[in-house]
């Protein structure tokens, strides 16, 4: 073998494939979790404890204590990110909280203006959230903890996908999109001063929408589409998809939970993806006219495709003049209607209490639906592609996939497990 060649073993577990396998002599590795309660953090925790040999010792840090039992090597750790960072060593220190590897999920959604979208509030997303991992990383330093490595979930919105078009395919390279202030390139730039500080390496990876399931519904792609599915049922209705022709066809990029934490776990593993950022997708291509027949199959329910006729639809534009592309028209969506505006009509409401009695579960009514079903409306109604380049993953060696639809229909059969579902929910 060259030198220019090398040998990757790779493996599938049930519905992901290309997954890495990592020599037997890597074992003894500690972690910390941040963010162990939501959809990222949950399954970062999972990828790992499957392997304890490797991953010897857990911490998993969160504000809330955890929804689930925790195997004797994982560690709560009931931790206020937004406390100084001499708190947050101090807290290390007493509880010597210190690990090789720290993956940084945790984050907090303002609430935005009403009546604007849900990442409008661009200033107050910078401020609470580079306070939440410059806190935390001063407070390792603080305590004299400071890991070999650090991974950074950032997402699709470093691309401005949120702002209108962009060019595509998405490549990590891609210049900055300066129109408004972006949290994930303000803590992107905190990251690698600290470590180059600090002496330690980086990665960050930067997934679209994530399928995953966990107990807080908001930033959740499933579950408002589970709960549409389930009331439309309920009532006897059809699947009616809320927007047109045009966002029906429209490519998107699906970043399973599950996977992309095999994608975190494999690139803070491997020496030559060191200070590097990386796109995060199934690599599955995705439109929701594709899935939408598939859905109601799953309900048994009649569909309704999109409106051909853009009569009559409500229209919206992109609130920027200028594009995160730099040059043509401007992103609009049309629709026959908001989940965030149907979720509040009160037959759906009241749909919902008889489904959560009937099955008992958790969440007996539609709470915080502007943020839960507002994530769904932007995911659905946009008409604008994503399209990762997945070029930088595979010249680094990772090749892990898995399709986005099995992916969709398995976050449904956990969101059963949480008791968030009806039993049909399980296929």
């Amino acid at each position: 073998m060259t030198a220019e060649e090398s040998l990757l073993t790779i493996r599938s577990d049930g519905i992901y494939h290309g997954i890495p396998v990592f020599p037997d002599n890597v074992g003894g590795l500690t972690a910390i979790i941040t963010g162990a309660n939501g959809i990222s953090g949950t399954h970062m925790l999972r990828v790992l404890c499957k392997h304890p040999k490797r991953w010897s010792k857990i911490y998993a840090l969160s504000r809330r204590a955890p929804y689930m039992d925790l195997p004797p090597h994982v560690e709560h750790v009931t931790m206020d990110l937004l406390q100084s960072p001499g708190q947050i060593a101090r807290q290390l220190k007493e509880g010597d909280i210190k690990a090789d590897y720290v993956f940084f999920f945790a984050y907090i959604q303002p609430s935005p203006a009403p009546g604007r979208s849900i990442w409008s509030a661009a200033e107050e997303l910078v401020k609470v959230n580079k306070s939440l991992l410059s806190n935390f990383l001063e407070g390792l330093a603080g305590a004299n903890a400071v890991p070999k490595r650090v991974l950074l979930q950032l997402g699709a919105k470093y691309y401005g996908v949120h702002l209108g078009p962009t060019t595509i395919p998405q490549e990590e390279s891609d210049a900055r999109v300066l129109l408004e202030p972006n949290f994930y390139y303000d803590q992107e730039d905190y990251l690698k001063r600290f470590c180059e500080e600090h002496h330690c390496a980086w990665n960050t990876t930067r997934p679209s929408w994530v399928p995953g399931a966990a107990p807080d519904a908001a930033m959740n792609l499933v579950y408002p589409l589970a709960v549409y599915g389930a009331i439309q049922k309920h009532l006897n209705r059809p699947l009616v998809y809320p927007g047109d022709l045009k966002s029906w066809e429209n490519l998107h990029v699906l970043s399973t939970a599950t996977l992309n934490c095999y994608l975190a776990e494999w690139a803070v593993l491997t020496e030559v993806a060191a200070n590097k950022s990386f796109n995060a997708g199934d690599d599955s291509p995705f439109t929701w006219g594709k899935f939408w027949p598939k859905f109601a199959n799953y309900l048994g329910i009649a569909y309704e495709g999109p409106q051909i006729n853009t009569a009559g639809l409500l229209e919206e534009h992109s609130g920027q003049s200028t594009l995160p592309r730099g040059w043509g028209p401007v992103g609009t969506i049309r629709y026959r209607f908001k989940l965030a505006d149907w979720a509040k009509q009160p037959e759906v409401s009241a749909a919902w209490e008889e489904i959560a009695e009937e099955s008992n579960l958790q969440n007996k009514t539609l709470g915080d639906v502007d943020r839960v079903f507002g994530f769904i409306d932007a995911a659905i109604l946009n008409s604008w592609p994503t399209s990762y380049s997945n070029t930088e993953l595979r010249k680094n060696g990772f090749f892990g996939f898995v399709d986005s639809t099995e992916s969709i229909f398995k976050v449904f059969e956990e969101f059963v497990g949480l008791d968030m579902l009806p039993d049909y929910f399980s296929g």
